[in-house]
C-alpha cells in the first residue's frame, strides 16, 4: 500500500516506434529491463505508481497501445501524467475505450482531476516553464498562454483534491508534474502561486536529463521540491513516505 514515482520512462516498446534513449548515452543503456526489474523487486500489486511525463515515443494513441500494456503488466496501480513529449495523448473518452477493448485494468490519468491513495491525496498537471532551449520549443510559442493554460488545470486537479481531503482531512495533498515549477533560476509564477494558495508541502517532477550531480531536492517557497527522472533515479521508482 505505499506510493511510489517516477518520470520519464521513454518507452518504445513497439518496433515501429523506433526511438531507444539508449542512444543518449550508457547511463540509458538496456534502461526498459532495468526499469522492470527494479519495478518488480519493489512494487506489489497493492502500492500505487505515479508516472508524471514523457511515458511513450508514441505519435497516436493506436501506435502507444504497446508501451500502456507494457506498463498495465507491471504491478500495481499507474497514474500518468501528461509530459511534453507525450504526443499520443487524446481525450480520456478515447483513453477509456482503448482501455476497455484492449484489457488494460491498472492504469488512470492525472488530467484535470485528482487521485486518492491509502495514505495521500494526488494532484497534479504538466507544468510549463519559460526555457525554450530546455522545451525544443518552436519559435514564436507563446509561453504565457501555455503557462495560462497549466494553472488553469492545476487548478481544476487541486480543487478535486480538496474535495476528497474534505472527507480524508488526515490525508496529504501531494502535486506531480512533468515540468519543474521552478528550476535554474526560473520560476512559472502562476502555478507556484497555487502552489501556495492551497498549502502543497511537496512537488515531485520529472523532465531534466543528464544532471546527476544536482542535489535530488530543494525547498523553494517553503515547498519540498524534488526531481523524479527515471535516469536520474537509476530507473528505480523514489517511494514516498
Amino acid at each position: 500500500m505505499s506510493l511510489y514515482t517516477i518520470a520519464d520512462l521513454h518507452l518504445s516498446t513497439l518496433d515501429s516506434t523506433n526511438k531507444s534513449m539508449e542512444v543518449f548515452g550508457q547511463r540509458w543503456a538496456d534502461y526498459q529491463n532495468r526499469i522492470v526489474a527494479a519495478w518488480r523487486h519493489l512494487i506489489t500489486d497493492l502500492d500505487t505508481v505515479v508516472i508524471p511525463g514523457d511515458i511513450s515515443w508514441a505519435l497516436s494513441l493506436e501506435e502507444a497501445v504497446s508501451d500502456l500494456k507494457f506498463i498495465d503488466s507491471l504491478p500495481g496501480r499507474k497514474i500518468l501524467g501528461k509530459g511534453n513529449h507525450d504526443f499520443w495523448w487524446c481525450t480520456m473518452r478515447k483513453h477509456e475505450a482503448l482501455f476497455e477493448r484492449e484489457g488494460i485494468k491498472t492504469v488512470s490519468f492525472l488530467f484535470n482531476n485528482a487521485h486518492e491513495t491509502d495514505e495521500f491525496i494526488i494532484a497534479g498537471t504538466r507544468g510549463w516553464y519559460n526555457d525554450s532551449d530546455a522545451t525544443n520549443a518552436p519559435d514564436g510559442t507563446d509561453f504565457e498562454k501555455l503557462t495560462r493554460r497549466e494553472a488553469m488545470r492545476l487548478k481544476m486537479s487541486l480543487d478535486a483534491a480538496k474535495k476528497l481531503q474534505d472527507v480524508s482531512p488526515e490525508k496529504e495533498i501531494i502535486v506531480f508534474m512533468h515540468f519543474p515549477p521552478f528550476w535554474n533560476g526560473r520560476e512559472s509564477e502562476s502555478l507556484c502561486e497555487l502552489l501556495m494558495e492551497y498549502g502543497i508541502k511537496r512537488v515531485y517532477f520529472g523532465h531534466i536529463h543528464g544532471n546527476y550531480t544536482v542535489e535530488p531536492s530543494f525547498v523553494y517557497r517553503g515547498i519540498e521540491m524534488h526531481l523524479v527522472s527515471a535516469d536520474y533515479l537509476k530507473f528505480t521508482p523514489k517511494i514516498i513516505k
